[in-house]
């Protein structure tokens, strides 16, 4: 459990490594219910025995936009919970690069370092991250992104500046 941390708190860790996410499994299933999800019944993804013999991968790989969704449930697990926060949500990403393929079976765990924390309004912190996706093993990344999401908090919670 990554513990809280108050709004306050935030803006000194800019610049700084918030969590390290737990380790997490890309199997099979999963990756073959994302395909369901995203009509994306590529080969490389959902037929072992074709990706085998006719990829470079030696096997299935999963789908980049799958290992980036992994980073909502990676996040849980590494950066600490904002004690003030009313709900959370996604802004979008600046920066996305699909390093390397996870392949099915390998675990990935996330990286966070938390690059900017700004109020916005009244009752709002937007904080931007830069993220790793590593595999399990392996030398390069399954992916680097720069990702900012936004915590909506009760205006009276918000530090004085």
């Amino acid at each position: 459990m990554p513990g809280e941390i108050s709004l306050k708190e935030m803006k000194a860790l800019e610049g700084q490594q918030v969590g390290v996410s737990d380790w997490f499994v890309v199997d099979q299933m999963m990756i073959d219910t994302f395909a369901d999800a995203t009509h994306d019944h590529q080969f490389i993804h959902v037929d072992p025995e074709r990706a085998a013999k006719e990829s470079p991968f030696g096997g299935t790989i999963a789908h980049g936009f799958l290992t980036l969704s992994l980073l909502s449930a990676l996040n849980y697990s590494a950066i600490p919970r904002i004690r003030e926060q009313v709900m959370g949500l996604n802004y979008g990403f600046d920066k996305i690069r699909f390093a390397s393929p996870v392949r099915s079976g390998q675990r990935v765990r996330g990286r966070f370092i938390l690059a900017e924390a700004r109020f916005r309004g009244a009752a709002m912190l937007m904080t931007t991250y830069d993220v790793t996706v590593e595999i399990e093993n392996e030398k390069k990344p399954a992916l680097t992104a720069t990702w900012t999401t936004i915590c909506q908090f009760d205006p009276k919670d918000r530090p004085e500046d």
